[in-house]
């Protein structure tokens, strides 16, 4: 794939893009429309799964440079760690930022009219696209690796609001051991994140549990990050 570094107002945004696509646009194939990923969570290192996003003419735009703990977070909340900070809360803003600047100034400069836009994100960045999927209309496709739905108030949050009548697909993966921590609120994890794909499938009315998929991992919150995000990816890359 084609992968291009873009720094836009403090964060840092590469993009990997399908090998065909400079060729269709000098060609002027007006109607190639990728797939398109925007995935929070990619380490240091962190080798995404080129070969299938090459296949499903995807499109993938791995954001980093924000700042977990406030603009991933929906409100402020206390920290887990003694040693760590409080959640900041700014989710609202940061997605604002996203959704109004940051997307439309990359899919316009990189010709990006994408057939799907997808939001994924591995923890707290996967709180951040369950969130975003009731905050906003933009994604049509949403994955929450691990996600940190353990957060305070956020189950309650989901059982009085509704999701972006755009969403039509939604992934959720958890590690087998993640709920055997000492944190007592990260131990919800598990009783959340199965509320809330319940909750999603009463919502898009998945009776037959095709658009709403759960899945464990073996490991812990932390363990084979890349066999988990490709999981993830191909899920999302599934045409109906």
């Amino acid at each position: 794939m084609k992968r291009i570094v873009r720094k836009e107002k403090g964060l840092t945004l590469t993009c990997l893009l399908p090998e065909g696509q400079e060729e269709r646009d000098r060609s002027g194939a007006a109607d190639f429309r990728p797939g398109l990923i925007y995935f929070h969570g990619g380490q240091d290192g962190l080798r995404l799964p080129e070969e299938l996003l090459e296949a499903a003419d995807t499109a993938c735009i791995c954001i980093s440079g924000e700042d977990w703990n406030r603009d991933l977070t929906p409100w402020p909340a206390e920290k887990v760690f003694k040693k760590g900070e409080d959640f900041g809360g700014k989710a609202d803003a940061y997605l604002s930022f996203l959704t109004e600047k940051i997307i439309p100034h990359m899919e316009e400069t990189l010709s990006l009219i994408p057939r799907f836009r997808a939001l994924a994100g591995v923890s707290l960045a996967g709180l951040f696209s369950v969130y975003a999927a009731y905050r906003t209309d933009l994604f049509d496709r949403i994955a929450s690796i691990s996600g940190s739905l353990w957060y305070d108030e956020f189950l309650p949050y989901l059982r009085t609001h509704r999701p972006s009548g755009r969403l039509k697909r939604a992934y959720f993966s958890l590690g087998d051991r993640e709920r055997k921590t000492g944190n007592c609120r990260m131990a919800r994890v598990e009783d959340c994140t199965l509320e809330t794909v319940e909750l999603l499938r009463e919502e898009l009315g998945d009776i037959g549990r095709e658009r709403v998929f759960f899945e464990y991992n073996p490991g812990n919150h932390f363990a084979d990050p890349e066999e988990r995000m490709e999981k993830a990816f191909r899920w999302l890359l599934r045409e109906e």
